[in-house]
């Protein structure tokens, strides 16, 4: 078949190289702007103008599915497009926790409610799914997940932003819920990620939702894990449950401190339970050949160099 993704760095092109190097498919990548590397290397690329409809629905001509990693306005052009077009399916750039975790007027949202307002209103043209994969364990990359290439935008891509800080040790950790259960979070690599997406376009049907996880823990598993890894001690935890975390976020309000503001609702969103999801993923089961990296292997060698 012929799958176009939306995006050109970051998950998107994990996701495109696994289409190039371990299917069959036509691959097309849709990018703002002229990519002659990719194109070097043997991959096809259309540039897009998301403000033009007839520039998407030329990209789409003979595309059976999308994947999409573009947010905001530019992602409505594009469903829109694809439903001009006949296009099959369609991913939207969701990749975290479930949809159905999120309250209305969410402050994280990126116009992710939007699209899927959109993709419902189009459902009769249209098949859909969300890949769900709670936490990118990117987000404790060195240099923080935006050296990825992933969640630029996001206001919490830098390494320390979610959690923790691993370079110097200290840790806002959201490790209670309201009910002062332990907090737990699904954590996937973006590489295994892109393993799961590319083995679902095989799929004859796609359900609503696609989860995938790569470990399942609490938080404070996670920050033990940290420090094991980093053969060091915390020099500074601040453990916190959502009520501690709220009123933090009213001084970060009232400072206007947004880039805290945005820090401390992802925390608040953990603590809810937000990028957790007790069953199995659904693709861990129906691909189980795919063996997730552990958190604790991804950790140690994206560390390894630092002191």
């Amino acid at each position: 078949m012929r799958v176009a993704v939306a995006g050109s760095c970051g998950l998107a092109l994990m996701i495109a190289r696994e289409i190039h190097e371990s299917t069959s498919h036509q691959l097309i990548l849709l990018s703002r702007r002229h990519q002659p590397g990719l194109i070097s290397q043997g991959y096809q690329c259309q540039v897009v103008d998301y403000s033009d409809a007839n520039s998407i629905q030329h990209s789409l001509m003979g595309v059976d599915t999308v994947i999409s990693t573009v947010t905001g306005t530019s992602q409505l052009r594009l469903i829109e497009a694809a439903v001009a077009c006949r296009v099959r399916r369609f991913a939207p750039a969701e990749f975290e926790g479930r949809p159905a975790l999120r309250g209305q007027g969410d402050p994280l949202d990126r116009g992710q409610a939007a699209a899927l307002a959109l993709l419902q209103h189009y459902r009769g043209y249209i098949q859909s799914t969300i890949f769900v994969c709670g936490i990118l364990y990117e987000r404790f990359s060195v240099n923080g997940m935006v050296s990825q290439h992933i969640g630029v935008n996001t206001g919490y891509g830098n390494e320390g932003d979610y959690i923790l800080d691993a370079r110097n040790m200290t840790a806002e950790a959201p490790v209670y819920d309201s009910a002062r259960n332990l907090s737990t979070v699904c954590l996937t690599s973006a590489y295994d990620a892109g393993r799961f997406i590319v083995r679902s376009l095989d799929m004859a049907q796609w359900p609503a939702e696609l989860s995938m996880c790569g470990e399942r823990m609490t938080v404070n598993t996670l920050i033990e894990t940290v420090k094991n890894c980093r053969g060091r001690l915390f020099n500074n935890v601040r453990w916190q449950d959502p009520d501690g975390l709220r009123y933090e976020l009213t001084m970060a309000q009232m400072a206007g401190d947004v880039p805290r503001q945005r820090r401390l609702l992802t925390l608040i969103a953990t603590a809810e339970g937000r990028y957790d999801f007790s069953t199995p993923g659904f693709l861990n089961a129906q691909f189980p050949d795919i063996q997730p990296m552990s958190f604790q292997d991804w950790f140690t060698r994206n560390w390894a160099s630092v002191p």
